[in-house]
């Protein structure tokens, strides 16, 4: 793979920066001096699907356990505005990866397009970093055979989307294409033993078979403490992506935690969740590498269900849900522990993207971006993380269906029919969005629309040039 310069990259981060009159677009990747602390930290991106924005006890669930994203609540920093890119799954799961709008590649929703080849991920970077690369869990960015019958889009002999985590930079996976049960995650639940028909892959052709009964999220970490765990002795630094499938529906759990929360399993399986972060949380520490480690957590859209009913996931007073453009359909928890560089756990109100993953790590070693003519549509949050960051230089945008938006430090512009008509949101005053200020403050909107309409050419381009490979 071929890598530019620090020169070259700032030259090209500058020239998207005019293109897309976001100025912090691309050239926030090498914001900070991120590498030269020692050796290379281990970054895990740990990712929840379909939970809530309220669905946290640090953020106020008033029934919900969640000691250990609590714990890590208080010990790093907190993401009080922190976005998924999109608001369904398969999206937001290829920004975290590429540092771009999955509009600018095809993904445009769940089960939708694959990861390209022509992609460069975060995966594949790390590796020529000597990184232990491994992917555990929800994959939802191609399908893992063409063999046999598989969940949502495997089938003999179809080759269109076939895009496995092996071939996208993983050396160690333990994958599935899309949704599992979350408890006895290969059995239909309420049947006798029916196979769910979703397996776990491993390799080309390699399906799990062993230690695939109980807690889904348990399954799971079952996988990664032994990665974890390998690196450690081997001295070597690692990047495990855990993608969780819980809260996601089919929604099961066992009896101790139903018991627990009267029979609800959509809590049951979050708090499932969390106890594994736990275990994760524990083996880091036991392991001695717990300081050096840069660990994230996200949700990958927002809860499911048309409206909250006191036993589902909740945006709580955000507006929207899963699928919306609207805060309660693409904000999420957001969380980020490193305690050999975070000096001052806090909560930040600055806004942050799964986007800014990638520039945020290639800054942290000290490296720019892979070359070429694409731009990304993170910034690197080495500044945030270092303290120094107060503001975000340039805005987020999203693209879904015939919604889009953008949104900024304070405002937001919000439209539900493709851009024809726009809605203003001040987030900090109101984030709720429930009152639209478009008439009340034209030129914030009109300014807002321009930008996002000079985005939305920049992703049309980069579709192009996607095709013409």
């Amino acid at each position: 793979m071929k890598r530019c310069t620090r020169r070259e990259f700032v030259a090209a981060a500058g020239r998207s920066a005019a293109l897309l009159a976001l100025p912090g677009c691309a050239a926030g990747v090498l914001a900070s001096a991120g590498g030269g602390r020692g050796e290379k930290p281990n970054i895990i991106l740990c990712m929840s699907d379909d939970q809530g924005w309220g669905d946290t006890g640090y953020n106020g669930h008033p029934i919900l356990k969640t000691p250990h994203l609590d714990a890590m609540s208080r010990e790093g920093i907190r993401f009080d505005r922190f976005y998924a890119g999109a608001p369904v799954c398969s999206p937001t799961r290829g920004s975290c990866l590429t540092g771009r709008h999955p509009y600018r590649y095809g993904i445009v929703g769940a089960n939708k397009g694959h990861m390209r080849d022509q992609e460069t991920t975060l995966a594949e970077v790390l590796k020529e970093e000597g990184y232990a690369t491994g992917h555990f869990g929800k994959w939802h960015l191609g399908t893992l055979t063409t063999a046999i019958k598989d969940s949502n889009r495997g089938r003999p002999g179809e080759s269109a989307h076939y895009a496995p985590p092996w071939e996208h930079g993983f050396d160690v996976c333990f994958s599935t294409e899309a949704k599992v049960p979350t408890w006895n995650p290969m059995i239909k639940p309420g049947t006798d033993g029916e196979p769910y028909g979703t397996h776990y892959w491993t390799g080309p052709g390699a399906r799990a078979t062993e230690n695939l009964e109980g807690d889904d999220s348990r399954v799971i970490m079952d996988r990664v403490l032994p990665f974890v765990r390998d690196a450690a002795r081997a001295g070597k630094p690692f990047f495990a992506v855990i993608w969780f499938h819980a809260p996601h529906l089919p929604c099961v759990a066992g009896r101790r935690l139903l018991e627990m929360y009267d029979q609800n399993p959509y809590f049951a399986c979050i708090t499932a969740m969390d106890e594994q972060i736990g275990r994760l949380r524990k083996e880091l520490a036991r392991s001695g590498v717990a300081r050096n480690t840069m660990f994230w957590f996200c949700a990958d859209n927002g809860p499911e269900g048309k409206k909250f009913d006191g036993r589902n996931g909740s945006a709580r007073m955000l507006r929207g849900r899963k699928r919306s453009l609207h805060d309660g359909g693409v904000r999420v928890p957001g969380l980020l522990v490193w305690p050999d560089r975070i000096a001052a756990p806090r909560p930040v109100a600055v806004p942050c993207s799964t986007s800014d993953y990638f520039p945020t790590v290639l800054d942290a070693l000290g490296r720019g971006a892979p070359a070429g003519p694409e731009p990304l549509d993170g910034i690197s949050l080495m500044p945030l993380v270092d303290g120094t960051m107060t503001e975000r230089p340039s805005p987020i945008a999203f693209e879904s269906g015939k919604q889009v938006a953008l949104i900024d430090n304070r405002f937001k512009i919000y439209s539900g029919d493709g851009g024809k008509t726009f809605e203003l949101y001040d987030l900090v005053a109101d984030p709720a969005e429930s009152a639209d200020l478009a008439g009340l403050k034209p030129d914030v909107a009109n300014a807002m629309s321009r930008r996002l309409d000079e985005w939305r050419a920049s992703c049309r381009t980069s579709r192009e040039r996607g095709r013409e490979r």
